[in-house]
This record gives structure tokens, C-alpha cells and sequence, in this order.
């Protein structure tokens, strides 16, 4: 079988790296190409230097239109505005897309949707195996936990990570909602400060904690009088999630056009 030839938008980050060392280390793949916003220091260079690989023969590039047209499966983890860009020329140039870009508004979800009406995309708030069970689970007990379990969604990222709560946990507290049939946004309580009140029954609490180097760290807590149950799941390297990503995009190579998430890819 020839190699399913895998592109990396914001290839010289933490993430874009670590997709690097993933997809060299993954047989079946072939690195196609890494692309960087224009005046980026790594345009020029090798990506093998980028990401401590043997020389690739091929260099960061910042067109993302060139990397698109060279790959047949683009893996994303930028920004929610490069990435609703990027899920365009997806659409256009019919090469499928991985995305594991959090922090999107509605907007930004719906313009992932159309594009996905015209080629196969994967998206996931986290590309773990553990995290994508725990979801599974989350979801599980909270249909079968009433209102008398508070729930409360805890999670600690690094200090650099701009939006809170990560994805990860908004997906965790909506997976609790879906789970006792109510509306997420109805009963999502975000930070609490000051004087707020007794707690609202059937709530669904976030706390984002920020510091150090921490890869991610998830806890869904269900909190009754005289009893609780924790269910909890901690990152220690990002290679985690560059692993999912790549199973995804080996997935997704042969996928007619639609919208699918690591459950898809997983068979959960």
C-alpha cells in the first residue's frame, strides 16, 4: 500500500512538532510538508531539523494552499480563525482534515460543518484514546447519577494555553449534559468569584487551572451529600495526542465527506 502522504499546518509549534515525530514514527505515513504563518523563522528550514528527524528534503513553507495540494490528509492544531481557513481549502481541494483546534465560537463551528458537507473531517476536542473513554463514561454515569450528584469539570493545562476551559473539559461537561438530557449551555457554570450564591442544582461547574508545563489534566467530579465519585485523566506528554491525530488521519484517508470525531475513529 502507498503511504498516506500527511501535511502539518503550524508545523515548528509544541503540537506541530510533536504531529512531525508521530507521523515519521507511524508506518503506513509520510510526512508531505509543515506550513507556518508567513514571517515565521522556521519558513525556509528543514523539517527535519524542526523536529529533530533526519533531513526530510522538504521545507517549511507559508502558503498553506501548497501544503494542501501536496498532502492527502492536513493534521490542525492552530488557532480557531487559521483553522476555519484552513477547513475552507479542505473543501475546495478535497484533502481531508484533522482538526484538533479548541477555543471556537459557534461561527466558527458551523463554517467546520459546511466544509465538512464536501470532504471527511475529523474533529476532537482531545485526540486520546484515555480521554475519548472517559467521555464515554462521563457520559454513562451522569445518565445514570440524578441532580442530588453535583457535577464539576476540573481541569490544570500549562501556563501558555489561552483558552479556558480547554476544550477537553467543555467536551467532558457536555457529554455530562447529554447524559442526563439536558442543554449544556442552560446549566454550564463557568468560574466563580465573589458572593455568587448557593449552587444551582443541576449545574454543571468549571474550574481551569493554569501553570508549569502540564499537558492536560481532566477531572469530572460527581459530588452527593457524604459521598463522590472522581473520574480523572492525566497527559504526561503531548505525544498522546499526536499519536490520536495520526490513527485519525490513517482513518479518515479512505472516508467519503462528513463531520467525525474520535468516537468515529475509535468505534466507541
Amino acid at each position: 500500500m502507498t503511504d498516506v502522504r500527511m501535511g502539518v499546518v503550524g508545523c515548528a509549534g509544541r503540537m506541530g512538532i510533536n504531529l512531525l515525530r508521530q507521523i515519521d514514527a507511524t508506518e503506513g505515513c509520510a510526512i508531505a510538508g509543515g506550513s507556518e504563518r508567513p514571517g515565521h523563522d522556521a519558513i525556509g528550514r528543514d523539517l527535519g531539523e524542526i523536529a529533530g528527524l533526519a533531513s526530510q528534503g522538504l521545507t517549511v513553507v507559508d502558503a498553506a494552499p501548497e501544503l494542501f495540494a501536496a498532502s492527502d490528509v492536513v493534521l490542525d492544531f492552530t488557532v480557531p480563525a487559521a483553522t476555519v481557513a484552513h477547513a475552507a481549502l479542505a473543501a475546495e481541494t478535497g484533502t481531508r482534515l484533522v482538526i484538533g483546534t479548541t477555543g471556537t465560537e459557534a461561527e466558527d463551528d458551523a463554517a467546520i460543518a459546511r466544509a465538512a458537507e464536501a470532504v471527511a473531517i475529523v474533529r476532537a476536542a482531545n485526540m486520546s484514546v484515555g480521554v475519548n473513554v472517559l467521555l464515554q463514561i462521563t457520559q454513562r454515569l451522569a445518565g445514570v447519577l440524578n441532580e442530588d450528584f453535583d457535577i464539576e469539570v476540573v481541569e490544570m493545562h500549562h501556563r501558555y494555553k489561552v483558552d479556558a476551559p480547554s476544550g477537553t473539559a467543555l467536551a467532558l461537561g457536555r457529554a455530562a449534559a447529554a447524559g442526563r438530557g439536558v442543554d449544556h449551555d442552560a446549566v454550564a457554570q463557568g468560574g466563580r468569584h465573589g458572593i455568587t450564591g448557593e449552587r444551582r442544582r443541576g449545574d454543571i461547574g468549571y474550574a481551569a487551572l493554569r501553570g508549569g508545563n502540564v499537558a492536560g489534566d481532566h477531572t469530572v467530579v460527581f459530588a452527593a451529600d457524604d459521598e463522590r465519585i472522581e473520574l480523572t485523566h492525566k497527559a504526561a506528554d503531548r505525544a498522546i495526542f499526536a499519536r490520536g491525530a495520526v490513527t485519525a488521519a490513517l482513518w479518515l484517508a479512505d472516508r467519503e465527506p462528513g463531520l467525525y470525531d474520535m468516537a468515529d475513529v475509535l468505534g466507541l
